[in-house]
């Protein structure tokens, strides 16, 4: 396998990329398939300090970079006392989302695959979950200033790493992938890669039904109005609330659990883990990091007669939102 061909082309070509890379199999392969196809990235590469290799891994980005004419960004994570992948994520993301708004990044590239869409879907699958949330991931995500692309979910991992080493190119194996006190490695090391390894095509397609019935799902509510982290949808079907709720805190960063979705379709104004209000009004579902304070009378009769929900109007304040009409 000399070559793979990368999706979206002709959505990448003439932006500014920034790519997720770690020096593994997956984010080298989507480097140099990129490359291969006239594309130039820069990279964003983090080094969480509980491997010896992390900083080999890192000086291997900065090599690329300079072979390749890119810009490599870099950076050290602090140390996790617990819930490590959960905060690593978060950290990584805020991290890229730094670079974004300061070099004005249009689109950040990530390396998730096949095998990765199946963990995801293995481990919602024994939480409780429905098909929105079965598909963790997407070909492309709109974010309010930037676009995420996944361009290789259609590959497994066995064919990115034949590409990388029939063409010969470095990369590294992540030894803390066998540690299965993380649970994706647990899914990963026996269910996954074994089942992609047999069922590939039968797998990939599955994924591709599953995620046409999100898409007429969908259909079926519609966000009216986005500003920041604030989002309102209309639902055309109340059945939906639920997962519309869930499909747009997916976008803003926020995974529902089993109960906190049974709370939302029980609740039509709740705050969810203390961080986010969602309030309902008429056929409108409102959305928004939730602020408790002390609000103006004249304030919050604004409010009332625009109906904006009593949880939303902390942030609707906050951000000065009282000339909008929606």
């Amino acid at each position: 396998m000399n070559s793979l061909i990368i999706n979206h082309q002709s959505l990448l070509s003439g932006k500014k990329l920034l790519l997720a890379f770690s020096g593994g199999i997956d984010s080298s392969a989507l480097f140099h398939i990129l490359i291969d196809s006239g594309l130039k990235p820069d990279l964003a590469i983090v080094d969480y300090g509980i491997r010896e290799q992390s900083k080999d891994e890192v000086a291997y980005a900065k090599e690329l970079a300079i072979k390749y004419g890119c810009v490599c960004h870099d950076t050290i994570a602090p140390s996790f006392e617990s819930h490590f992948e959960a905060n690593a994520r978060a950290f990584r993301y805020e991290y890229f989302e730094n670079l974004i708004a300061e070099h004005k990044y249009d689109i950040l590239l990530t390396a998730h695959q096949l095998n990765d869409q199946l963990e995801w879907l293995l481990m919602r699958l024994t939480k409780g979950a429905g098909v929105s949330e079965l598909i963790g991931l997407h070909s492309v995500t709109q974010r309010s200033s930037y676009t995420i692309v996944r361009p290789l979910l259609e590959y497994s991992k066995n064919e990115l790493q034949e590409y990388l080493e029939s063409n010969k190119y470095r990369y590294f194996i992540d030894e803390s992938n066998n540690d299965e006190s993380y649970e994706r490695n647990y899914f990963r090391k026996y269910y996954s890669n074994s089942l992609v390894e047999k069922y590939k095509d039968g797998i990939r397609r599955s994924l591709k039904y599953l995620k046409d019935d999100i898409f007429m799902l969908e259909d079926r509510f519609e966000t009216v109005f986005a500003y920041k982290e604030l989002r309102v949808i209309k639902i055309y079907d109340t059945r939906l609330r639920v997962k519309a709720a869930d499909l747009a805190l997916k976008e803003l960063g926020y995974l529902l659990s089993s109960a906190q979705r049974e709370e939302i379709e029980k609740n039509a104004n709740l705050v969810i883990g203390g961080l986010w209000a969602i309030g309902s009004s008429g056929d409108k579902l409102y959305i928004a990091p939730y602020h408790k304070i002390v609000l103006p009378k004249e304030f919050k009769e604004k409010c009332r007669l625009s109906n904006i929900p009593p949880l939303i109007r902390g942030y609707w304040y906050m951000e000065n939102l009282d000339k909008i009409t929606i």
